[in-house]
C-alpha cells in the first residue's frame, strides 16, 4: 500500500502547525479516511489537542519507539474520534538527540519503524500526519527523511517569507542526501487578518513566489481556533460554524482534490 506520510513543518513556532495537523486529521477522518497522527513535538500539543494526555509514562509514547524500547504497534492509541489514531508525545522526547548521539543511522529511526509498522499494519491508513517540533532539530530531520511530502503553514506576518528560506535549504539538503522523493505538497497561509494590510501583502508575495504551491484556502485569525485545544477537540467539532472551522473544512476538500488530481495525472 502506498502510505501517504505527510509532515506539517515550519521551524518557527506559533504558526498554526499543530492546529493544522489536528484539524486536517479530523477533517479527513470525517470524510471516512483512516488517519494516524504522529506527535513528534516534545511539547505534546497534538496529543492534548486530540484529547489524550502528554503527562503519561514515556513507555507508551513515540519516545519509546525512537529509543528502541517499543514497536509502533505497542504505542498507537485510539482517540475518541472515529478513524483517527495517535502516537502520543511528551517532554522526555526532547532528550533523544543527546541519547542517540553515537548512532549513525539515527536520522532513519522513524522511517525504519514507521515503514515496518505500515507494511504489517492491520488498519491500513490513508494518511499519516506528523506534527514536527518548531525547530530544525534531529526530530525534524527524522520526519523529513520518512515523509513523502510536506505541508508548510505560513503565518501572514512580517518576516514570514524570510523564515522559509532556511527551511527550504534544509529540505533541499535532505532531498540531495537522504530522501530524494521528498516534495512540498503545499503552503497553507494561516493567521490571516483581512483588516491588516500586511496579511494581504504577505499573501500576494507568497503566491507570486510559490505560485500554485500556495493553497487557495486561507486560515483566518479566529478565537475559536485558539480555544478548541484546551477542550481536547479539533475546532471542526468544537464549533463547526466558526470561520476557523470553515477554513479547515475547505482546506480538507482542497487537500483531497489535490490528491485526486495527482493520482489522475499519474
Amino acid at each position: 500500500m502506498d502510505n501517504k506520510i505527510i509532515s506539517v513543518i515550519n521551524q518557527k513556532g506559533g504558526v498554526g502547525k499543530t492546529t493544522t495537523v489536528i484539524n486536517l486529521a479530523a477533517g479527513l477522518s470525517m470524510k471516512g479516511k483512516k488517519i494516524l497522527v504522529v506527535d513528534l513535538d516534545p511539547q505534546g500539543n497534538a496529543t492534548t489537542g486530540l484529547g489524550l494526555s502528554n503527562k503519561e509514562s514515556s513507555e507508551l509514547t513515540i519516545y519509546s519507539v525512537l529509543n528502541g524500547n517499543k514497536k509502533i504497534s505497542e504505542v498507537v492509541k485510539k482517540t475518541k474520534f472515529e478513524n483517527l489514531d495517535l502516537i502520543t508525545s511528551n517532554v522526555d522526547l526532547s532528550g533523544l538527540e543527546v541519547e542517540t548521539a553515537g548512532d549513525s543511522r539515527r536520522a532513519f529511526m522513524l522511517k525504519d519503524e514507521l515503514t515496518s509498522y505500515l507494511n504489517d499494519s492491520r488498519p491500513s491508513y490513508d494518511y499519516v500526519l506528523i506534527d514536527c517540533p518548531p525547530s530544525l532539530s534531529l526530530l525534524t530531520i527524522m520526519a523529513l527523511v520518512c515523509s513523502n511530502s510536506l505541508v508548510v503553514p505560513l503565518q501572514t506576518e512580517f518576516f514570514a517569507l524570510e523564515g522559509l528560506t532556511q527551511l527550504m535549504k534544509t529540505i533541499d539538503r535532505i532531498k540531495n542526501n537522504l530522501n530524494p522523493k521528498l516534495t512540498i505538497k503545499g503552503i497553507l497561509l494561516t493567521m490571516y487578518d483581512k483588516r491588516n494590510k500586511l496579511s494581504s501583502e504577505v499573501e500576494k508575495d507568497a503566491r507570486e513566489y510559490f505560485n500554485e504551491k500556495v493553497y487557495r484556502t486561507v486560515v483566518p485569525r479566529n478565537v475559536r481556533l485558539s480555544e478548541a485545544p484546551s477542550h481536547g477537540v479539533p475546532v471542526l467539532l468544537y464549533d463547526k460554524n466558526c470561520p476557523g472551522s470553515k477554513s479547515y473544512f475547505n482546506f480538507t476538500e482542497e487537500f483531497l482534490d489535490q490528491d485526486k488530481y495527482l493520482e489522475t495525472a499519474a
